[in-house]
C-alpha cells in the first residue's frame, strides 16, 4: 500500500530524516515510535504530502506523492495531534464542509457524512457546537474527518493524547475496527497502546529507521531466541543438569534454590519452543514441574534498547564524518602545548627573540 524508498529531508543543516526506507501493507495496523525529535511527525507530513522530501520517493496505492499527488492525498485520512477544527459550527456542518473540501460529490456526500458520525459515535452530537464537545469527542470529529473521502490509509498522530481513560479505551477500539478495513499508521508515546493496537511496529531514532517487525520479533531480534524460566522440584545441581541435556538449550542459569525447589534460566535458540522437551526431561531426572513460562522484552524494553543502540551509532557516525577520534584529538592537543612551551619567552623561543628585538628597537 505504501513504499518508502531512500526518504530524506533537511532542513537548513539539520537532518531531520536520514534515508528511511520501509514498506507499509495493506488492511494492517502500523506503529510509528521514537523519542521526541526522532523525525516521526516530519515523516507523517511527508507522507500525507503536507510537505515536501529532500530526496526520495513516497508511493501511496502506486501513486507518487510528488508526480501524482492529487491522487496519492486522495487515498490518506489524516488525523493530525490538534485536529484543526472551527470550533463555531456544529459537527455536522463541519463534516459537509470537509466533505466539499474532499471533493466528495454531492449526491454522496450526505451519505459519507452520515456513514462516518456512525462509525465515530458522533451522531448523538452532530447538532452541537464543537466548542461544546468534550476533547475525546472533538477527537472523534477529527476522525470522522479524517475518513470522509473513502481514503484506503488512515494516519493518525498521538489519537488518544490527552484523553481520559474512558475516552482512551473507546478511540482505541474504534481505531481496531479501523484496522479491519483501512490500512492505519499511528503515532504513539504509550507503548502499551502500541502494543495491543498494532500488527507491525516501525522506531525510528535520530531520524533513522532502527528497527522494523512485531513486538515479538524486535524482542527476539534483540535477545537471540527465547529465555525460559522454569521452576521445579529438586536440588539446584540436578534441574541444571537436567535442562542442559535439552538439544537447542544455548544457556542455563541458577536463580535460586529454597525449600527443595530450584528456579533457573535457560536460554533457547531463536524461533524454538522447547517447553514440552524441558518439561519432558525434567520428569524423567525425577525432578518435576512447578512453573514453566516464556520471559521475553516488553516492547518498552525494546524501544530503549534499540534507540539507545541509534544514539551510540550516530555519535560514533559523527566523529568518524568529522574524522575525529580521541587519539587525533589528544596528538593535537599534545602538539599544542609543545608549541605553546617552545614559544614560552622564558624559554628562549622565537617569542623571545621577537621582544628582545622590539625592546632593542625601543632604545635605539
Amino acid at each position: 500500500m505504501i513504499q518508502v524508498e531512500h526518504l530524506t529531508k533537511r532542513y537548513g543543516g539539520h537532518l531531520a530524516v536520514d534515508d528511511i526506507s520501509f514498506t507499509v501493507g495493506e488492511g494492517t495496523v502500523y506503529g510509528l515510535l521514537g523519542p521526541n525529535g526522532a523525525g516521526k511527525s516530519t515523516t507523517m507530513n511527508i507522507l500525507t504530502g503536507y510537505i515536501s522530501a529532500t530526496d526520495g520517493k513516497v508511493t501511496i496505492d502506486g501513486h507518487d506523492i510528488l508526480e501524482e499527488a492529487s491522487q496519492a492525498k486522495a487515498c490518506v485520512g489524516y488525523l493530525p495531534e490538534q485536529p484543526p477544527l472551527y470550533v463555531d459550527i456544529t459537527a455536522l456542518e463541519y463534516l459537509d464542509f470537509v466533505a466539499e473540501l474532499k471533493g466528495v460529490k454531492r449526491d454522496q456526500r450526505a451519505q459519507q457524512v452520515q456513514a462516518a458520525m456512525e462509525r465515530t459515535g458522533l451522531l448523538e452530537m452532530k447538532n452541537r457546537l464543537i466548542k461544546n464537545l468534550s476533547k475525546g469527542y472533538r477527537q472523534r470529529v477529527g476522525l470522522a474527518a479524517a475518513l470522509l473521502g473513502s481514503p484506503k490509509v488512515i494516519i493518525l498522530d498521538e489519537p488518544t493524547v490527552g484523553l481520559d481513560p474512558a475516552q482512551v479505551i473507546e478511540i482505541r477500539s474504534l481505531i481496531k475496527e479501523l484496522g479491519k478495513d483501512h490500512t492505519v499508521i499511528l503515532s504513539s508515546h504509550i507503548l502499551s497502546e502500541v502494543s495491543a493496537l498494532c500488527d507491525e511496529v516501525l522506531i525510528i531514532a535520530q531520524g533513522r529507521l532502527v528497527a522494523q517487525g512485531t513486538p515479538d520479533e524486535l524482542a527476539g531480534q534483540l535477545t537471540g531466541g527465547t529465555t525460559l524460566h522454569i521452576t521445579a522440584l529438586g536440588s539446584g545441581e540436578a534441574v541444571l543438569a537436567a535442562v542442559q541435556t535439552v538439544p537447542g538449550v544455548e544457556e542455563v542459569q541458577l536463580e535460586k534454590e529454597e525449600n527443595g525447589e530450584a528456579t533457573v534460566n535457560a536460554k533457547t535458540a531463536q524461533d524454538q519452543d522447547l517447553r514440552a522437551a524441558v518439561s519432558a526431561a525434567l520428569a524423567a531426572a525425577g525432578c518435576p514441574v512447578l512453573g514453566l513460562s516464556t520471559a521475553s522484552l516488553s516492547l518498552e524494553d525494546v524501544f530503549l534498547q534499540l534507540t539507545a543502540q541509534a544514539g551510540d551509532e550516530t555519535s560514533q557516525q559523527v566523529l568518524e564524518e568529522e574524522g575525529v577520534t580521541l587519539a587525533e584529538e589528544e596528538t593535537a592537543l599534545a602538539a599544542e602545548e609543545r608549541t605553546e612551551f617552545a614559544e614560552t619567552p622564558e624559554n628562549g623561543g622565537e617569542q623571545a627573540s621577537a621582544c628582545d628585538s622590539e625592546e632593542e628597537a625601543g632604545e635605539e
